[in-house]
């Protein structure tokens, strides 16, 4: 991992540049639908920062030492405010990671995986028994990711974004040392 790098909330004059950023990869990604088919779910992302406003809700991004944005998540301490489809609002005792994205010009450098672990890590702190995600096939190299720590398949959580078929994640924090 890039030893220069630093995990932290999303400030207010870096909100902007983080939704455009979250928007370059999400529409980048091959078999994912495009903006003019999801044109709402790209608004979201444009407005990624709002997401720090809801209850237990924080954006995190990761700077490097020169300052710029090289990607970002967001972590939900509450599932009610999770906001995706299927059961996962449902879930209690848990925290929700969503929305992982990395600048393409950083990838391959362990961001995705210590934004992740900043995740785990405010849940632990939170003393929830789980982080549940979700990820679509478009997604393989987090998909992959998510799998390589620990994160197990959980269909109870799937749900279809329109024609997107989306697939949950829990890991399970009891005893673990993710």
């Amino acid at each position: 991992m890039n030893q220069d790098l630093c995990i932290r909330e999303l400030r207010d004059d870096e909100s902007e540049r983080l939704g455009r950023l979250m928007v370059e990869v999400y529409s980048g990604l091959a078999g994912f639908p495009t903006p003019e088919e999801q044109p709402g779910y790209y608004a979201m992302l444009a407005r990624i920062g709002a997401f720090a406003e809801k209850k237990d809700a924080k954006v995190l991004v990761a700077v490097s030492s020169s300052g710029e944005l090289m990607g970002g998540v967001v972590y939900f301490g509450d599932m009610a405010e999770y906001g995706s489809g299927g059961a996962a609002t449902a879930v209690t005792n848990a925290s929700g990671i969503r929305l992982l994205g990395v600048d393409p010009r950083f990838r391959g450098m362990g961001i995705g995986r210590a934004l992740t672990q900043a995740c785990i890590g405010l849940a632990r702190e939170r003393g929830h028994a789980q982080v549940v995600l979700h990820t679509t096939e478009a997604m393989g190299v987090a998909w992959g990711l998510y799998e390589r720590m620990g994160f197990e398949r959980s269909q109870d959580l799937d749900f279809l974004q329109g024609a997107l078929r989306v697939f949950g994640f829990r890991l399970r924090l009891e005893g673990r040392n993710a």
